[in-house]
């Protein structure tokens, strides 16, 4: 480690995201920047087809712009029925198109009545949904030199519960897997929605702390790299 915290920026404009991933980040003794921090980053337009492809592209562009290593996420809803939609087009589920094609994102009360909408007279076992995380690394040139992915598997519920979280929290359900303590209420109550967890529950059993565990556990052979770029 350096004798000064290696500066690494988050690019997300989402708030409640960049907060999370900044509590989750914080055993790694990084000094973890925002946007906000460095005057701003231009917009990218999240076009690609793969969460990979828009993580990597936000990666490099928020490298180059601001001279520090960058990590970006994307990151999004996958519903069995809905052939994997809304995907990569999760915040802007019930957008119209063309608000769409500027990054025009929707309200998460708008996409998460859509989301119900089109989930109408289904049951439970046709609800089947995975919540999925990409976050790329790129070094202070711009060059995406790691890539991880965590998924997390559920439910979509009939109706909201929960006031935490933020998206589709509410209507998300996870399925709970022996990461927790064996006698956490979590294990007896499945149907617990990622809005009704805990930041400590949500990190064992969320698409966001999966991917962000294995940046932690790839930080050692990555930060020689990353202080070299910086320097």
């Amino acid at each position: 480690m350096p004798s000064a915290p290696l500066r690494i920026l988050l690019a997300s404009g989402n708030a409640k995201k960049l907060g999370e991933l900044r509590a989750l980040l914080a055993p790694s003794g990084l000094d973890v920047v925002a946007p906000s921090d460095v005057g701003g980053l231009p917009e990218v337009i999240e076009d690609g087809a793969t969460f990979e492809a828009n993580a990597a592209k936000k990666a490099r562009s928020g490298a180059l712009a601001s001279g520090l290593p960058c990590l970006a996420d994307d990151s999004g809803l996958c519903v069995d029925a809905l052939g994997g939609a809304p995907g990569v087009h999760s915040a802007r589920f019930a957008a119209d198109e063309t608000s769409a094609e500027t990054n025009g994102n929707a309200s998460d009360a708008e996409n998460n009545a859509k989301l119900l909408r089109e989930l109408e007279g289904l049951t439970p076992e046709q609800r089947g949904a995975c919540f999925v995380c990409v976050l790329c690394l790129a070094d202070a040139a711009g060059e995406v030199i790691a890539t991880f992915r965590g998924e997390a598997p559920g439910r979509i519920l009939a109706a909201a519960v929960g006031s935490g979280g933020f998206g589709y929290d509410p209507l998300f359900a996870p399925v709970f897997e022996p990461l927790l303590d064996p006698g956490s209420e979590s294990n007896r109550a499945p149907a617990r929605t990622f809005a009704q967890l805990s930041p400590t529950e949500k990190a064992a059993v969320g698409h966001r702390g999966r991917a962000l565990a294995q940046l932690r556990a790839a930080l050692p052979d990555l930060l020689p790299r990353l202080i070299v770029q910086a320097h």
